[in-house]
Order: C-alpha cells, then structure tokens, then sequence
C-alpha cells in the first residue's frame, strides 16, 4: 500500500481507519459528499476528493493515482421508507466502486461489508463465513449487504483483487452518529429498563481497522472474514455496560411477542408524524436468537485480535464523554 482511497472516509469506520493509516505513514485520501459531517476527521492531514459513490465519473478520479481501495461508504437505517436509498448506495454504489477499481487498475479493494451478510445459525451454534443467507427477507439493510458481496464477488470474477470484511455490532471512538455507541447512549438515559433474551456479537471499532488493514496485507482474494468481538447474551451487554457506566442495569427480560408488537406500532406511529423510529421490525429481526459468530479465520489468517468488551466499553465512553457528546455518569 502507498496510496489509499476510503469511501465513507468520515463515518465510523473510515475515520478510524483513516486515523490508522496516518499513523502508520500511509498517504490518506477519502471520498466525501459536500455536505458530509466532519467532526469525525477533524484534524486529521487527509486529502479531500469530493464525489458520491453513486457517481461513477468522481469515483474514478478519486482513485487516480491509488494502489489500495478501502471501501467503507453505506446507508445504515433500518427504515422501510429508505429502503431505495439504501439499494442505490449499498448495491450499486458498490457495483461502480468495482468498475472504478477495474478502470484505475487497484491492486486491492477491501470491501467493508457487515455479518448482517451472513446468514444466521441454528440456536447454540456460532456463524461462520460460509453460513448462507437465510434471513426472510427481500429489502433492507441486511439484504442490500449481502446483494452489495455479490457485486465485489462479480469483479473478482473480472480479475479484481478484493476481499470482504464481516465486522460485528461495532462500539468505539468517532461514532458521532449512534450505531453501535447507541448501547451507551440507551443505558446512560435509563431507557433500557428491560433486555431481551438472546444475544448478539460486539466489537471494538480498534479491532475492526486492524482486520482491514490486515485484509489488505495479506487476506486471500475473493474471501471473507468475520471482524467480530465477544459472543455475549442481551442482558450480559446491556448489565455490563450498566455497571461500566455507574447506573441501575436492567430489571427482566421483554417478552418477544409484546417487543415485536412494540416495534410494528412504533414503526407505524413514526411513519404518520414523520420522525425516525426507535425501533423497526427489521431491527428486531434475529430478536430473541443467540447471533454469535465465529472469527476463527480472521484470527488463522490475519493475525486478527479482539479487545475485551469491558475494555471497549471503557474506552468507547471516555471518547464520548471527552467530546462532549454524552455526559459524565453520576455513580451510586
């Protein structure tokens, strides 16, 4: 690598990979809308190209010149009303990175795809990179993510260098809009007074770059591999991440049934006054599964570490806290 390229360089994943990369000495270009927040990368000496991963045209001229391609850029809702969006950007905003890669002769596109692109296994079981999809489903966050895998498939089958990477639900520094940092941002506000059984996989955003950068090193093309942390049930994360904040864990588990019912109404109530739902029926999908994964192969053949939860937690609201986006807890 001398010269990489991040879609999505100032969301969550791509600052912290761009942060990494600096670090490391590596000359930093992302690809940005105009109107794309910055707080992420504040700071940071990286090169601005102004483009959208819709536009084939500006994806090509961002990559002039870059031998490495990390591929970040994605709509994260679970929305039904954005359903199109998310297609335009996660599908076939990836279908023109792979032409422009094509076109610009990258040697290698690491493509930052999502379990969500993995099926899910029987109860008890962990998934694993060949767990086939098997969600019900035809729109959506977790189906764009799997359609968005076949396009970098396709390019590798036009002789394109690319491996794909499955991080977890993500927690860390920069995630200055609440995907993963919304476990925190829940508990702090007391507005987790149930858990839910099941469980689900979380990893420190830390670990996350490392894999990516380790994929472009040395991942095998056309591959995936799991960037996941612990393996922990809904009450253990939501009770843990009560304590490292100083306040009451959770009281009981929530009912399936009454959270689904729950999450329909809500989804309906949001649609009709026009505001973003809590919770939608999408996000609920896997509830009360124990959707735990495996990253055996990422630890085989990228040296792939993972950070303690504990440890993650710690680190991820001394960031928030230090940048003012959540407030100190009051410990009793």
């Amino acid at each position: 690598m001398k010269t990489i390229l991040i879609t999505g360089g100032t969301g969550f994943v791509g600052s912290n990979l761009a942060e990494e990369l600096l670090r490391r000495g590596y000359a930093v270009r992302i690809l940005r809308r105009e109107t794309s927040d910055l707080r992420a990368i504040a700071g940071m000496p990286v090169e601005h190209r102004i483009g959208d991963v819709r536009d084939l045209e500006s994806l090509k001229r961002a990559m002039d010149g870059c031998d490495t391609v990390f591929h970040t850029a994605a709509l994260v809702t679970f929305e039904r009303s954005k359903a199109a969006l998310q297609w335009e950007i996660n599908v076939h905003g990836t279908r023109n990175v792979v032409d422009a890669c094509l076109a610009a002769n990258v040697e290698r596109l690491v493509h930052t795809s999502s379990i969500a692109a993995l099926g899910h296994p029987p109860d008890g079981e962990l998934a694993t990179e060949e767990t086939p999809f098997n969600w019900n489903q035809t729109w959506g966050y977790k189906y764009s993510k799997h359609k968005a895998e076949d396009e970098i498939l396709a390019g590798v089958a036009r002789g394109l260098h690319a491996v794909i990477v499955n991080p977890s639900v993500i927690i860390g520094e920069r995630d200055i809009h609440f995907h993963g940092g919304d476990i925190l941002r829940r508990v702090l506000k007391k507005q987790v007074p149930f858990y839910i059984n099941g469980g689900m996989n979380v990893v420190y955003v830390g670990d996350v770059v490392r894999g990516h950068i380790a994929a472009a090193e040395c991942g095998r093309v056309g591959e995936r591999y799991i960037l996941g942390g612990e393996n922990l049930t809904h009450k253990e994360i939501f009770t843990r991440t009560a304590l490292t904040l100083g306040v009451r864990p959770p009281l009981a588990a929530l009912p399936i049934p009454l959270l689904r019912f729950a999450a329909s109404v809500i989804e309906r109530g949001s649609k009709l006054v026009g505001i973003e739902p809590m919770i939608t029926r999408e996000m609920i999908a896997g509830a009360g599964r124990k959707n735990w994964y495996s990253s055996a192969k990422a630890q085989r053949e990228l040296g792939y570490t993972v950070t303690p939860f504990d440890e993650a937690l710690r680190r991820t609201y001394a960031w928030y806290t230090k940048s003012g986006l959540l407030p100190s807890s009051s410990r009793r």
